[in-house]
Protein backbone atom coordinates (compact mmCIF):
# COMPACT_ATOMS: atom_id res chain seq x y z
CA UNK A 1 0.00 0.00 0.00
CA UNK A 2 1.28 3.89 -0.68
CA UNK A 3 2.42 5.50 2.16
CA UNK A 4 -0.08 8.92 1.56
CA UNK A 5 1.02 12.20 2.82
CA UNK A 6 -0.80 15.73 3.60
CA UNK A 7 0.15 18.90 1.74
CA UNK A 8 -2.38 21.04 3.26
CA UNK A 9 -5.42 20.83 1.03
CA UNK A 10 -7.61 18.05 0.43
CA UNK A 11 -7.47 18.46 -3.24
CA UNK A 12 -3.92 17.59 -3.60
CA UNK A 13 -3.46 13.79 -3.18
CA UNK A 14 0.16 13.04 -2.39
CA UNK A 15 0.94 9.31 -2.21
CA UNK A 16 4.25 7.66 -2.00
CA UNK A 17 5.36 4.05 -3.16
CA UNK A 18 8.99 3.33 -2.91
CA UNK A 19 11.02 5.60 -5.23
CA UNK A 20 7.79 7.41 -6.81
CA UNK A 21 5.52 9.93 -5.37
CA UNK A 22 2.11 10.73 -7.11
CA UNK A 23 0.44 14.07 -6.64
CA UNK A 24 -2.63 14.09 -8.07
CA UNK A 25 -4.70 17.18 -8.74
CA UNK A 26 -8.36 16.35 -7.67
CA UNK A 27 -10.54 19.13 -7.90
CA UNK A 28 -12.96 17.88 -10.59
CA UNK A 29 -15.64 19.91 -9.96
CA UNK A 30 -13.74 23.30 -10.46
CA UNK A 31 -11.96 21.49 -13.29
CA UNK A 32 -8.60 21.09 -10.78
CA UNK A 33 -8.70 24.70 -10.70
CA UNK A 34 -5.41 26.05 -8.49
CA UNK A 35 -6.71 27.70 -5.07
CA UNK A 36 -3.83 29.60 -3.41
CA UNK A 37 -4.20 26.50 -1.01
CA UNK A 38 -3.20 24.12 -3.98
CA UNK A 39 -0.19 26.27 -5.51
CA UNK A 40 1.06 26.21 -1.32
CA UNK A 41 0.46 22.37 -2.02
CA UNK A 42 2.32 21.60 -4.98
CA UNK A 43 5.45 23.26 -3.53
CA UNK A 44 5.04 21.87 0.41
CA UNK A 45 5.06 18.74 -2.35
CA UNK A 46 8.29 19.64 -3.75
CA UNK A 47 9.76 20.11 -0.42
CA UNK A 48 8.31 16.56 0.83
CA UNK A 49 10.00 14.49 -2.03
CA UNK A 50 13.45 16.39 -1.10
CA UNK A 51 13.09 15.66 2.50
CA UNK A 52 12.88 11.46 1.69
CA UNK A 53 16.04 10.00 2.55
CA UNK A 54 15.81 7.67 -0.14
CA UNK A 55 16.01 8.98 -3.54
CA UNK A 56 12.38 9.91 -5.05
CA UNK A 57 11.01 11.22 -7.85
CA UNK A 58 7.82 13.23 -7.77
CA UNK A 59 5.08 12.99 -10.44
CA UNK A 60 2.21 15.24 -10.97
CA UNK A 61 -0.42 14.67 -12.84
CA UNK A 62 -4.63 15.51 -12.72
CA UNK A 63 -8.02 13.61 -12.90
CA UNK A 64 -10.31 13.40 -15.97
CA UNK A 65 -9.44 15.33 -18.45
CA UNK A 66 -7.45 18.27 -16.82
CA UNK A 67 -3.95 18.52 -15.67
CA UNK A 68 -4.37 21.92 -14.45
CA UNK A 69 -6.09 24.76 -15.74
CA UNK A 70 -4.37 27.55 -13.82
CA UNK A 71 -5.85 29.51 -10.78
CA UNK A 72 -9.09 29.58 -9.05
CA UNK A 73 -10.42 33.01 -10.71
CA UNK A 74 -14.13 32.67 -9.49
CA UNK A 75 -13.62 33.04 -6.01
CA UNK A 76 -14.57 29.53 -4.91
CA UNK A 77 -11.41 28.08 -2.89
CA UNK A 78 -13.25 25.50 -0.44
CA UNK A 79 -10.01 25.11 1.05
CA UNK A 80 -8.75 28.24 3.20
CA UNK A 81 -5.16 28.90 2.46
CA UNK A 82 -3.16 29.12 6.06
CA UNK A 83 -0.40 30.24 4.74
CA UNK A 84 -1.79 33.87 3.84
CA UNK A 85 1.23 35.92 4.26
CA UNK A 86 2.91 33.65 1.44
CA UNK A 87 -0.14 34.81 -1.15
CA UNK A 88 0.98 38.21 -0.01
CA UNK A 89 4.23 37.99 -1.22
CA UNK A 90 3.75 35.84 -3.90
CA UNK A 91 5.97 33.12 -2.31
CA UNK A 92 2.82 30.36 -2.62
CA UNK A 93 3.95 30.14 -6.51
CA UNK A 94 5.95 26.76 -6.93
CA UNK A 95 7.33 27.60 -9.79
CA UNK A 96 11.30 28.09 -8.57
CA UNK A 97 10.76 25.33 -6.12
CA UNK A 98 9.94 22.81 -9.13
CA UNK A 99 12.74 24.21 -11.40
CA UNK A 100 14.89 24.32 -8.99
CA UNK A 101 13.96 20.56 -7.20
CA UNK A 102 16.72 18.62 -6.14
CA UNK A 103 14.44 15.53 -6.81
CA UNK A 104 13.71 14.72 -10.32
CA UNK A 105 9.92 16.12 -11.39
CA UNK A 106 8.12 15.01 -13.89
CA UNK A 107 4.31 15.90 -15.02
CA UNK A 108 2.12 13.20 -16.45
CA UNK A 109 -0.07 15.66 -18.38
CA UNK A 110 -3.07 14.52 -18.84
CA UNK A 111 -5.66 16.90 -20.41
CA UNK A 112 -6.24 20.69 -19.70
CA UNK A 113 -2.59 22.26 -19.00
CA UNK A 114 -2.56 26.29 -18.78
CA UNK A 115 -1.75 28.78 -16.91
CA UNK A 116 -0.14 27.98 -13.63
CA UNK A 117 -0.50 23.83 -14.65
CA UNK A 118 1.25 24.84 -17.97
CA UNK A 119 4.17 26.51 -15.55
CA UNK A 120 4.46 23.74 -13.49
CA UNK A 121 4.63 21.09 -16.35
CA UNK A 122 7.59 23.83 -19.07
CA UNK A 123 9.42 23.76 -15.30
CA UNK A 124 9.59 20.12 -14.59
CA UNK A 125 12.36 17.81 -15.70
CA UNK A 126 10.32 16.15 -18.33
CA UNK A 127 6.53 17.06 -19.19
CA UNK A 128 5.20 13.20 -20.66
CA UNK A 129 2.08 14.37 -22.23
CA UNK A 130 -1.21 12.61 -23.25
CA UNK A 131 -2.42 12.43 -26.88
CA UNK A 132 -5.43 14.45 -25.86
CA UNK A 133 -3.42 17.67 -23.87
CA UNK A 134 -3.86 20.95 -24.63
CA UNK A 135 -1.71 23.51 -23.99
CA UNK A 136 -2.72 27.70 -23.51
CA UNK A 137 -1.66 30.69 -22.05
CA UNK A 138 -4.71 32.77 -21.26
CA UNK A 139 -3.15 35.03 -19.12
CA UNK A 140 -3.59 38.32 -20.93
CA UNK A 141 -6.82 37.39 -21.50
CA UNK A 142 -7.53 37.55 -18.30
CA UNK A 143 -5.61 41.07 -17.66
CA UNK A 144 -2.82 39.59 -15.78
CA UNK A 145 0.86 40.67 -16.65
CA UNK A 146 2.39 36.95 -16.02
CA UNK A 147 6.12 38.10 -16.52
CA UNK A 148 6.41 34.25 -15.57
CA UNK A 149 5.41 33.44 -18.60
CA UNK A 150 7.41 36.38 -20.38
CA UNK A 151 10.55 34.80 -18.67
CA UNK A 152 10.25 31.41 -19.03
CA UNK A 153 8.34 30.79 -22.27
CA UNK A 154 10.71 32.67 -24.97
CA UNK A 155 13.85 30.30 -23.82
CA UNK A 156 12.26 27.59 -23.44
CA UNK A 157 10.52 27.43 -27.32
CA UNK A 158 11.78 30.96 -29.24
CA UNK A 159 10.71 34.31 -29.13
CA UNK A 160 8.78 34.04 -31.74
CA UNK A 161 6.33 31.01 -31.08
CA UNK A 162 6.06 32.87 -27.31
CA UNK A 163 4.78 35.58 -28.45
CA UNK A 164 2.26 34.04 -30.66
CA UNK A 165 0.78 31.66 -27.31
CA UNK A 166 1.36 34.42 -24.91
CA UNK A 167 -0.52 37.65 -26.98
CA UNK A 168 -3.21 35.69 -28.34
CA UNK A 169 -3.95 32.86 -26.17
CA UNK A 170 -4.47 30.60 -28.45
CA UNK A 171 -4.76 26.91 -27.69
CA UNK A 172 -2.11 24.76 -28.88
CA UNK A 173 -2.58 20.38 -29.08
CA UNK A 174 -0.16 17.97 -28.38
CA UNK A 175 1.33 17.71 -31.39
CA UNK A 176 1.69 21.32 -31.96
CA UNK A 177 3.63 21.28 -28.70
CA UNK A 178 6.07 18.72 -29.14
CA UNK A 179 7.00 20.41 -32.94
CA UNK A 180 7.36 23.86 -31.23
CA UNK A 181 9.75 21.93 -28.35
CA UNK A 182 6.98 23.10 -25.45
CA UNK A 183 6.72 19.43 -24.82
CA UNK A 184 9.25 16.44 -25.49
CA UNK A 185 7.39 13.00 -25.51
CA UNK A 186 3.88 12.13 -26.32
CA UNK A 187 1.98 8.95 -25.44
CA UNK A 188 -1.39 7.55 -26.26
CA UNK A 189 -3.27 8.27 -22.94
CA UNK A 190 -3.76 4.77 -21.62
CA UNK A 191 0.37 4.72 -21.56
CA UNK A 192 0.60 8.02 -19.89
CA UNK A 193 1.08 6.91 -16.16
CA UNK A 194 3.24 3.93 -17.29
CA UNK A 195 5.74 6.53 -19.71
CA UNK A 196 5.80 8.86 -16.55
CA UNK A 197 7.31 5.85 -14.27
CA UNK A 198 9.84 5.29 -16.83
CA UNK A 199 11.10 8.43 -17.15
CA UNK A 200 11.16 9.11 -13.32
CA UNK A 201 12.99 6.28 -12.99
CA UNK A 202 15.42 6.63 -16.11
CA UNK A 203 16.27 10.13 -14.08
CA UNK A 204 16.59 8.46 -10.97
CA UNK A 205 19.05 6.07 -12.47
CA UNK A 206 21.54 9.17 -12.91
CA UNK A 207 24.52 10.15 -10.46
CA UNK A 208 22.05 12.87 -8.26
CA UNK A 209 25.29 15.61 -7.14
CA UNK A 210 26.19 15.50 -11.41
CA UNK A 211 23.02 15.72 -12.03
CA UNK A 212 22.21 18.85 -10.34
CA UNK A 213 25.11 20.35 -11.39
CA UNK A 214 24.00 20.17 -14.97
CA UNK A 215 20.55 20.60 -14.18
CA UNK A 216 21.42 24.48 -12.58
CA UNK A 217 23.30 25.25 -16.17
CA UNK A 218 20.51 24.16 -18.26
CA UNK A 219 17.52 26.27 -15.77
CA UNK A 220 20.15 29.33 -16.21
CA UNK A 221 19.21 29.74 -19.27
CA UNK A 222 15.70 30.79 -18.31
CA UNK A 223 15.41 34.51 -16.86
CA UNK A 224 13.88 35.88 -13.91
CA UNK A 225 10.06 36.46 -13.62
CA UNK A 226 9.72 40.30 -12.18
CA UNK A 227 7.61 39.52 -9.34
CA UNK A 228 6.61 43.01 -8.66
CA UNK A 229 5.32 43.81 -11.68
CA UNK A 230 3.00 40.80 -11.71
CA UNK A 231 1.77 40.96 -8.67
CA UNK A 232 0.87 44.77 -8.56
CA UNK A 233 -0.95 43.79 -11.90
CA UNK A 234 -2.46 40.64 -9.89
CA UNK A 235 -3.53 42.11 -6.93
CA UNK A 236 -3.66 45.84 -7.39
CA UNK A 237 -4.72 46.01 -11.23
CA UNK A 238 -7.84 47.29 -12.73
CA UNK A 239 -7.54 45.11 -15.71
CA UNK A 240 -6.93 41.62 -13.53
CA UNK A 241 -9.80 42.51 -11.42
CA UNK A 242 -12.03 43.40 -14.51
CA UNK A 243 -10.32 39.98 -16.34
CA UNK A 244 -11.28 37.60 -13.33
CA UNK A 245 -15.03 39.22 -13.03
CA UNK A 246 -15.31 38.62 -16.57
CA UNK A 247 -14.53 35.29 -16.98
CA UNK A 248 -16.31 34.42 -13.23
CA UNK A 249 -19.37 36.30 -14.90
CA UNK A 250 -18.56 34.03 -18.30
CA UNK A 251 -18.54 37.29 -20.45
CA UNK A 252 -16.06 39.07 -22.55
CA UNK A 253 -13.97 41.87 -20.64
CA UNK A 254 -14.68 45.54 -20.88
CA UNK A 255 -11.61 46.01 -22.99
CA UNK A 256 -13.02 44.24 -25.69
CA UNK A 257 -13.66 46.26 -29.26
CA UNK A 258 -17.09 46.34 -29.80
CA UNK A 259 -16.63 44.94 -33.00
CA UNK A 260 -14.95 41.51 -31.85
CA UNK A 261 -16.84 41.34 -28.53
CA UNK A 262 -19.18 38.21 -28.81
CA UNK A 263 -20.14 38.81 -25.34
CA UNK A 264 -18.65 34.94 -24.55
CA UNK A 265 -16.16 34.50 -21.79
CA UNK A 266 -12.51 34.25 -23.65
Amino acid sequence: MPETYDVGTKFLRFEREGHIAWCTIDRPKSRNALTSAMYYGVKKAVHLVNSFPEPTALIFTGVDDVFAPGGELRGNAEDANPNLDYVVSGDVTPFEEVRHSFAPVISAVNGICQGGGLLIAMLSDVAVCSERATFRAPELLRGIADTGYAAYLPPHIGVAAARDMLLTGRKVTADEALKMGLITRVVNHDDLKVEAVTVAESILKTAPEARMHVKRIINDNYGHPDRMSMYWSLFRGNEAREGMKAFAEKRSPAWMPKGIDSGKRL
